[in-house]
């Protein structure tokens, strides 16, 4: 009977052991699908001027999966506190084709990138995903995809990437605006309306210094 006893507790102790080495084998795996040269960090952290960072330095809005996905470039959006949470808000045209995307999916990805690829932000910034069918623009622009473990996009040539949950979106309204040089200069008969989508800041991951 004790014989019996001990090689049951010994079966059930080889199977907790094998699940468990099992589990740590797929977040393991989940950790790699993010670039090696990357590290987590809190929100406080992430550093630099905001408004330099997104202003001057640009940063691409990236919605979707692996399967399919579309990114932008932007020079306006915020980060800081909102809720009792650490938040970034970022403004997309409804004609811009992320839009689809970021209203399509609760995670969206904010990347910010060393000078050295001006270029590629440019052209993601002046080339529709839509004219793109055979290959998604930011990788015509030399950039590589990779996906964190919510399944978002980002890309590895970033230095900062930041993964947001929507939490908020409105449409701005024309009534709303109390400044009226602000609506005559940005929202002309061909410029659309801005949607507004706050999000709380997920993820922060940052590129390791390389000695």
């Amino acid at each position: 009977m004790k014989k019996t006893v001990l090689i049951t507790v010994l079966a059930l102790l080889f199977v907790a052991c094998n699940h468990q080495s099992k589990t740590e084998k797929q977040l393991n795996e989940n950790v790699m699908k993010r670039a090696d040269s990357l590290t987590s960090i809190l929100p406080t952290e992430i550093p630099g001027n905001a408004i330099d960072m997104i202003g001057n330095g640009w940063m691409l809005i990236t919605a979707g999966n692996e399967e399919t996905y579309n990114t932008m470039t932007a020079s306006w959006g915020t980060l800081g506190q909102l809720w009792r949470k650490a938040v970034s808000t970022c403004y997309i045209r409804p004609e811009r084709f992320t839009y689809e995307f970021i209203e399509k999916n609760d995670h969206y990805t904010l990347c910010f990138f060393d000078e050295e690829y001006r270029e590629a932000l440019q052209y993601c910034g002046t080339k529709s995903g839509r004219d793109h069918t055979d290959k998604n623009k930011a990788e015509v622009a030399g950039l590589t995809p990779a996906y964190t473990e919510n399944g978002s996009v980002y890309f590895k040539e970033a230095y900062l990437v930041l993964e947001c949950k929507k939490l908020y979106a409105e449409q701005f309204k024309i009534e709303c605006f109390v400044n009226e040089d602000v609506l005559t200069s940005f929202y002309g008969e061909n410029n659309g309306i801005h949607k507004a989508y706050i999000g709380e800041i997920v993820n922060c991951w940052i590129k390791k210094e390389i000695n």
